[in-house]
């Protein structure tokens, strides 16, 4: 079995009266793919965020590569150098990109807060054409690009440090959907390229058969389902992610059915 990149132990995160987040476990593989998928309020991207460092847990223990990120970080290095273990990339990448700043300058910033000394000019090109853009793009500001090569830029920038892992919070869910196929074809080949670890956060279980090698199906903050991708969306034990795949339209698809079922649960 590949020795895991990335352990989540009994993750808790409340909010008021509301736990998020319950007692989730996981683990991804190094060079694995790891799917996290719910509706909307299910506590996928509290974890998610947990798992970066953007949100602390109540309790709970996150390690990269056998290594607790938990508790206080101290000074500048030791930051820089977690920050390094794990990165994120976000569904709206306008939002996640300044709109000021060119596509080489910010690739540029990165590798200068992390690299310094190093020969980013060339780090450039090769981040540049590793997620298919090549140099043409290294003078645009974001909104000259569409917003597949706006999340090609977002995914160059997170892999400019060389993470560990790479969150993808809802990373395809504002494309469209030939463009959420190239997406998602040129992160199967970076994956397969660099051995990096994916943690999907997505509502889309056709993202989920096509890009993840387990899942883990989150509902009221809890996990109710995980294992394999293939036989948990084939073979589905709870009640609760049978509801998820009733719910993908199809012919003969019965929208009162399943909110009569979503009821029931």
């Amino acid at each position: 079995m590949p020795e895991a990149v990335l352990e989540v132990t009994g993750l808790c995160r409340t909010f008021g009266t509301v736990r998020a987040v319950d007692d989730v476990t996981f683990t991804l593989a190094a060079g694995g793919s790891l799917g996290i998928v719910g509706e909307s309020g299910s506590g996928k991207t509290t974890t998610a965020r947990i798992v970066v460092g953007l949100e602390q847990a109540d309790e709970g223990r996150v390690a990269v590569r056998g290594r607790a990120r938990g508790g206080r970080v101290r000074g500048r290095a030791e930051r820089l150098a977690r920050a390094r273990e794990v990165q994120m990339v976000f569904q709206d990448p306008y939002l996640s990109l300044d709109p000021r700043t060119s596509v080489e300058a910010a690739l540029r910033e990165t590798l200068r807060l992390h690299f310094p000394g190093t020969d980013h000019e060339a780090r450039i090109r090769e981040l540049l054409d590793q997620v298919g853009l090549g140099t043409r793009a290294a003078d645009a500001l974001p909104r000259q690009l569409s917003g597949g090569q706006r999340q090609r830029v977002a995914i160059a920038r997170a892999l400019a440090v060389q993470p560990a892992v790479l969150v993808l919070d809802e990373a395809v869910a504002a494309l469209d959907v030939s463009v959420q196929a190239q997406v998602l074809n040129l992160l199967a080949d970076i994956r397969e390229q660099t051995g990096i670890g994916y943690l999907f956060i997505t509502h889309d279980l056709g993202v989920v058969r096509c890009v993840t090698d387990e899942v883990v199906v989150m509902r009221h903050g809890r996990i109710v389902e995980s294992g394999p991708t293939a036989h948990v969306l084939d073979s589905p034990q709870h009640a609760y992610t049978r509801l998820l795949l009733e719910s993908v339209p199809r012919p003969g698809w019965d929208p009162d059915r399943i909110a009569a079922a979503r009821r029931a649960l």
